[in-house]
């Protein structure tokens, strides 16, 4: 089987890719859990200075790397090398810190000595996609790796460059080849891979309908699994907020990676007495982003990452505005490249309302009243995150703490950042990511009890 990796701007072959065989998949098991066994025994301090030597192969070969990011999904170059400088600094940080945040917890009991270690599970499977091709892998294989285990990465198959670039930079940076491996592969190459006896846990980062295929592969086969999947994060405009810094971070919340980002703020939840002006500033914004080229600096949005991503966000545009949905401003669409679109509903059964929208599309939904907000941010099926737009911080406090999301960012756009968890409830899927909570996720809690 032969895969291809797609330049979305110009849909030019980028490179082509021959499927492993089992044979070598089997191999790459084999040496992953061969490797673990001598990878566990390094010491904090020998891991990390492996990590930091990535880092600096990351930072050395920014310029090549971004190139293949921009080229494969499309996203603008300032945005493909903002990520690699953040997969840099995630490894320093971890390399940093793993040894505090993995240190044993000591709980007085009656025994002379008792608390909990925390170790190694194994061989981690991670299935990752394609928006942010080396960030989401960087996220998880850190963390994953820092805590003693070694990692097979089954990338997106259109980033499957991106997937060897990463490999290459690990053994670059004189790390075994069984730490950290990339298989070229299909689902059904995929399921065989997760139920082999030797991967200890699967992590996943996509789709509510790939996670519910791997959180249901992964029971059947007893293997934790965390999932990050997709949302439809709100983001709530109180009365008394700074409209021009709320407005802003709207669009770039929205419209960065061409909107395609799991959390980035879908829904515009704003209070009526401010809706006109909100409203008008969002437009501004919007009409001022230039579409094209993502290897023009000046050029603010690429496209989306493949033609029938594109197709399918303007299916959902048009599906919305034969539901009822007011447009406010319409973008075109040429290829992959989509224009940005905002709508406004009154019915919140609209599509874009209730589904999620991986592209430059947002909606806009007035309120009267605070537990309206809250009410409509908790409609929904996901739960990954929100933002709320207020000065009153304590209002803010007592709003965050109804929403029905895995975090909650005030008076700022949801990132990530590896000193917090990160990760959803609902149907955005389970387990964290990121800070002492993400690296624990891929250890085994030993309860060890001296009489």
């Amino acid at each position: 089987m032969l895969f291809q990796s797609t330049n979305p701007y110009n849909q030019q072959v980028i490179a082509t890719y021959e499927a492993d065989s089992p044979e070598a998949i089997e191999q790459k098991i084999s040496v992953a859990a061969q490797t673990q066994q001598r990878w566990k025994t390094l010491s904090f301090a020998e891991r990390g200075n492996l990590f930091k030597r990535l880092a600096a192969y990351l930072r050395e070969n920014k310029d090549t790397l971004t190139a293949l990011i921009t080229a494969e999904m499309g996203k603008i170059i300032a945005e493909s090398k903002a990520e690699i400088e953040k997969c840099a600094a995630q490894c320093e940080y971890y390399a940093d810190h793993s040894e505090r945040l993995l240190a044993s917890d000591e709980i007085p009991t009656e025994a002379a000595e008792s608390g909990v270690q925390y170790q190694p599970l194994g061989v981690v499977f991670a299935i990752m996609p394609w928006n942010f091709p080396f960030w989401q892998v960087f996220r998880y294989a850190v963390p994953a790796l820092m805590a003693g285990n070694t990692t097979i990465l089954k990338h997106a198959p259109n980033v499957f460059g991106c997937a060897k670039a990463i490999e290459k930079a690990f053994t670059d940076s004189g790390f075994e080849s069984g730490v950290f491996q990339a298989v070229i592969c299909d689902v059904t190459a995929t399921e065989a891979i997760l139920a082999d006896d030797r991967i200890a846990m699967v992590t996943l980062t996509g789709s509510e309908r790939a996670g519910a295929s791997v959180a249901a592969l992964a029971g059947k086969h007893v293997k934790k699994s965390v999932l990050e999947l997709g949302g439809s994060d709100a983001l709530i405009v109180l009365p008394d907020a700074d409209l021009e810094q709320a407005s802003t971070a709207a669009v770039t919340s929205r419209m960065m990676n061409a909107g395609q980002v799991c959390i980035a703020a879908k829904r515009f939840l704003v209070h009526e007495a401010i809706r006109d002006e909100f409203v008008s500033l969002l437009t501004e914004k919007i009409r001022q982003l230039s579409v094209g080229d993502p290897m023009d600096d000046q050029v603010k949005m690429g496209p989306l990452a493949r033609l029938d991503l594109a197709e399918n966000v303007e299916k959902q545009l048009e599906k919305s505005i034969q539901q009822g949905a007011k447009v406010i401003h319409r973008g075109r669409r040429n290829g992959c490249l989509l224009e940005p679109s905002l709508i406004e509903i009154e019915d919140i059964e609209n599509v874009a309302f209730r589904e999620e929208t991986f592209g430059p599309l947002a909606v806009v939904k007035s309120f009267k009243t605070e537990d309206e907000a809250i009410q409509l941010a908790n409609s929904s099926v996901y739960g990954l995150s929100a933002a709320v737009w207020t000065k009153n911080k304590e209002k803010a406090r007592q709003l965050a703490r109804q929403l029905e999301v895995g975090s909650v960012f005030v008076n700022t756009v949801v990132r990530s950042d590896s000193r917090l968890p990160i990760g959803g409830i609902k149907r955005s899927g389970y387990g964290r990511e990121l800070s002492e909570i993400g690296i624990k996720e891929f250890c085994a809690a030993k309860t060890v009890y001296v009489a």
